[in-house]
């Protein structure tokens, strides 16, 4: 670290591919949390995913070995909320979307509601209906404003891909012409939304991902310094097709323990 540089105070992780690989803790995740905590270093969890609520993912990360508290995990669902709240208090919203979705908007004080909303939100589930999606596009025709959770085309599954939110976005934009504001990652507004959680300024502030697409350029949008570890999508190869790099490449978190305080020291 040079000297015109700020110390580190604080970390925002991305969850899959970081500290877990398809329900399985990535090996050294446990001890660069138990590091952070013991630093009294306040960090946040991040994901894409607006399934879940943030209790959801805390006793899913449990069942992995990872001990994560509520607090400490922040989806674009959350993000979504805090925005719309920002936005347009005490509004009214259609949703397509999973409990994580709705009870975030439940908890701002948002009506969901299929007569004239503010707007429509859409966000990640695991069981797109038709008759949804139709009314999701008949509302944005008469104007509704879109919104979307993320912009993730496809995602995993046991038995492969499936299609995602940007996928189901890019089908309700071409019945409408209407394109959604995406909150979630690569918007560097899910970085900031996430330094105001926790109090963090982005000078001082990591931000580890798996992924050049969202994590990387996200964090380097918001100010932040970023780490990109090989143990999800990216690799070390795939860096070289960007036009922006991460400012350290390591091969996991385990990498980080005993250097949470200086993780870009020589």
């Amino acid at each position: 670290m040079t000297s015109n540089e700020e110390p580190i105070l604080s970390y925002l992780t991305d969850m899959d591919g970081v500290l877990v690989h398809e329900n399985h803790m990535v090996p050294g995740a446990d001890k660069f949390l138990a590091e952070l905590r013991d630093n009294e270093i306040p960090f946040l969890v991040l994901t894409n995913n607006s399934i879940y609520t943030a209790r959801d993912l805390q006793a899913r990360l449990l069942h992995t070995g990872l001990d994560i508290p509520i607090e400490s995990i922040w989806t674009s669902a959350l993000a979504t909320a805090t925005f719309l709240g920002e936005q347009r208090p005490n509004g009214t919203a259609y949703v397509v979307g999973e409990s994580g979705l709705t009870t975030a908007l439940h908890e701002i004080g948002y009506v969901l509601t299929d007569s004239d909303p503010d707007y429509v939100v859409l966000g990640e589930t695991r069981t797109y209906s038709f008759e949804a999606i139709t009314t999701a596009i008949r509302l944005i025709s008469a104007g509704a404003r879109f919104i979307a959770t993320n912009p993730d085309a496809t995602g995993p599954s046991r038995e492969g891909i499936l299609p995602a939110t940007g996928s189901v976005a890019a089908l309700i934009t071409r019945a409408t012409g209407k394109e959604p504001y995406y909150v979630g990652k690569p918007n560097p507004l899910m970085m900031r939304s996430a330094l105001r959680r926790i109090n963090a300024h982005s000078q001082s502030t990591v931000m580890i991902g798996d992924r050049m697409d969202t994590d990387v350029i996200s964090g380097l949008e918001a100010g932040l310094r970023t780490i990109l570890v090989t143990t999800g999508i990216s690799t070390q190869s795939t860096v070289e097709q960007y036009p922006y790099r991460p400012t350290a490449i390591l091969h996991s978190v385990a990498d980080l323990v005993g250097k949470t305080k200086d993780p870009f020291a020589a």
